[in-house]
């Protein structure tokens, strides 16, 4: 019966497969007994109680409410949501950066596929620690100082302190119309998943697809606005004292790892663009101009379309690298979840293996998350023979 077994492919594979399984558990094991063992002889503690321990320190930016008293727990979100805000600013910038760059480095102007060439050969070449460097010491830290701001129409300031814009306040019925814009926006993407539908199943897209979707996104907040009340008033920055207060500001950190990340990103993403543009057929472009197409609907609706399929792969690699390259952003002080959580917070505390281990967890996360969605985004747009 054994011997049978054996001899079975099948059951063989299986059995190897358990074996393997088994042994990497079992050094698995070995390694966290073999760990604990010797933090404890070292009378080391472990544990995540200091996660409610007073933090003791103070955050430059923080997009919830922070305080020193609050706890180490605090600061490991703190440093979490700064590092999706830089990563949620650069993918977005980066990809239209990267879009525009790549369909110019195949125009028809000389100049232009020039300059764009250019672009791309200088800013991938260049390493974005040094290209972070660039933006922070050489061109933020020589603007003017916070009483020589530059401004714009007296609302928008720019100085060796970042920028400040007016900051939009609602009161409650201008929050009801700001919902309605969200779901005015999700029910606008709806009509535009059902259109695709109804285009795949009969040749025909939904009529008035354009009006119906500015008409939500529009209508749908300007009436409930109304209808609630709503009043909406602008909180604009102001000097006071020896900067300014009011509004919302950008520290220089936040923008010379954010310009640098986009920049740089970008030029990868452009040669991602170029590449996909032309796997498409030459024919398909003839055969569209034949119809009577102009360049630009050629473009948006025959190229496009088809070479999404062949970019998407090697843009989810880019968006994973530019969201693991915001970690570089302990080079100059950006509060991100490296510096406060696995660089200070770290330091106060001593348990290397439990902040290491959450940090590495956080980052694995985010980059399963974003191919995850990326990889939905894939199937959809993938073309699907029949």
């Amino acid at each position: 019966m054994l011997l049978r077994l054996w001899r079975d492919s099948a059951w063989r594979a299986v059995l190897f497969q358990v074996l393997l399984i088994s042994l990497v558990l079992l050094f698995g094991g070995w390694i966290v007994d073999n760990t604990l063992t010797n933090l404890e002889n070292r009378g080391i503690s472990t544990g995540f109680d200091f996660l409610s321990q007073s933090a003791g320190f103070g955050i430059i930016q923080s997009l919830i409410e922070y305080n020193e008293s609050l706890s180490f727990g605090h600061t490991f979100v703190v440093g979490l949501l700064n590092t999706l805000l830089v990563s949620a600013l650069g993918i977005v910038f980066a990809t239209l950066l990267g879009f525009g760059m790549g369909v110019a480095r195949l125009s028809s102007n000389w100049l232009l596929a020039k300059v764009a060439a250019v672009y791309v050969e200088v800013f991938r070449n260049i390493p974005l620690l040094l290209q972070i460097f660039f933006w922070y010491f050489a061109v933020l830290s020589v603007l003017p100082s916070p009483r020589q701001s530059l401004s714009l129409f007296d609302i928008f300031f720019l100085n060796i302190r970042g920028v400040f814009l007016p900051e939009p306040v609602f009161d409650a019925g201008g929050m009801i119309a700001v919902w309605a814009f969200v779901v005015a926006a999700v029910l606008t993407v709806g009509l535009v998943l059902l259109n695709k539908r109804q285009r795949k199943n009969t040749g025909r897209p939904l009529p008035f697809l354009k009006a119906t979707g500015a008409l939500l996104l529009i209508g749908l907040p300007v009436v409930t606005f109304w209808l609630a009340n709503g009043s909406l008033h602008w909180d604009v920055p102001h000097l006071k004292g020896f900067g300014f207060k009011g509004g919302i500001e950008l520290l220089p950190e936040l923008l010379a790892l954010w310009f640098a990340l986009t920049v740089y990103t970008a030029a990868f993403i452009a040669e991602v663009v170029r590449s996909g543009i032309e796997s498409v057929s030459k024919g398909q472009k003839e055969a569209a101009a034949a119809l009577g197409l102009r360049p630009g609907r050629v473009m948006n609706l025959v190229v496009i379309p088809q070479a999404m399929r062949v970019i998407i792969p090697p843009l989810t690699n880019q968006y994973l690298n530019l969201i693991k390259n915001s970690s570089l952003a302990t080079a100059i002080g950006y509060p991100d979840l490296v510096s406060v959580f696995a660089g200070t917070t770290l330091n106060q505390t001593g348990q290397a293996i439990e902040v290491i281990a959450m940090t590495m967890a956080v980052y694995l996360t985010i980059s399963l998350t974003v191919s995850m969605l990326m990889n939905m985004y894939n199937r959809w747009v993938a073309l699907v023979e029949r």
